[in-house]
């Protein structure tokens, strides 16, 4: 599976940003995907999560961004609303999560996203 992060960019602090992810080598219907993000100096973080009809997400996020799918375009999607320059970060998409590991077996190269304030 092949991911591509697109949406990123410069922002200014209460913006807002769509980004999406396209995978292509197998349909993302029914497995899950995620949403990470990495800032600099810090660790790779969990932001959100779609699996079947459950959607998870890091409580400094909860109400500000939404994560949705279209599996008949093979695309999964992060809404971020309200943007804060701690949400400045690389963020990648994850796809197929593994319970056994723990991991997502594919990862996008990611996209930065940079809010000003």
């Amino acid at each position: 599976v092949q991911l591509v992060e697109s949406g990123g960019g410069s922002v200014q602090s209460g913006d807002s940003l769509r980004l999406s992810c396209v995978a292509s080598g197998r349909t993302i219907s029914g497995i899950t995907m995620a949403w990470f993000r990495q800032a600099p100096g810090k660790e790779r973080e969990f932001v959100g999560a779609s699996s079947g009809n459950t959607k998870y997400y890091q409580d400094s996020v909860k109400g500000r961004f939404t994560i949705s799918r279209d599996n008949t375009k093979n695309t999964v999607f992060l809404q971020m609303n309200s943007l804060k320059p701690e949400d400045t970060a690389v963020y990648y998409c994850a796809a197929d999560y593994d319970p056994q590991t723990g991991k997502y077996d594919y990862w996008g190269q990611g996209t930065q996203v940079t809010v000003s304030s």
